[in-house]
């Protein structure tokens, strides 16, 4: 008898070990999608989370600093004070001015780094003020700005 020998072909494929180029490649570019995918799900909930802290802070959070500056001075800060007069005292009644009225003493910036915007009378809350931020385009006057007047309604 002779013995019996296993195909050449046969055991080269039963001891191959590792992947092909191909399936490399591949698995690459499933990588590379699902990191794409999850950048851009990342990337929009940045920017929503950085216009719903523009939209609370003309909403609320300055809302109640302005109203104890009116109570203290008989009016809003007009437009050329804008906000400035809640940190520092206005020269025209800085006798009945008790601020500081903002807790850090500092001026407000917006999630992009630019100043928020104020007028007093407001063009679109007529009986009180305006104040809004110029969104993630830092541009005055377009679609993407953050005021007060889109949870107030206009007036």
């Amino acid at each position: 008898m002779r013995p019996v020998s296993t195909p050449v072909v046969a055991r080269s494929c039963r001891d191959r070990r590792g992947f092909t180029l191909l399936e490399i490649l591949i698995v690459l570019a499933i990588l590379g999608l699902l990191v794409g995918v999850l950048m851009t799900s990342i990337n929009s909930g940045f920017f929503a989370a950085k216009e719903g802290v523009a939209r609370l802070f003309v909403s609320t959070t300055v809302k109640v600093p302005l109203q104890v500056y009116s109570l203290h001075m008989g009016n809003y800060p007009s437009t050329e004070e804008g906000l400035k007069a809640l940190v520092n005292a206005p020269a025209a009644k800085a006798e009945r001015w008790k601020g500081p009225y903002l807790d850090d003493g500092k001026l407000p910036i917006d999630p992009w780094g630019e100043t928020y915007l104020y007028r007093s009378p407001g063009v679109r809350n007529k009986t009180t003020y305006d104040i809004w931020s110029k969104g993630p385009d830092r541009q005055d006057g377009t679609a993407d700005d953050i005021g007060n007047w889109s949870t107030e309604g206009t007036k």
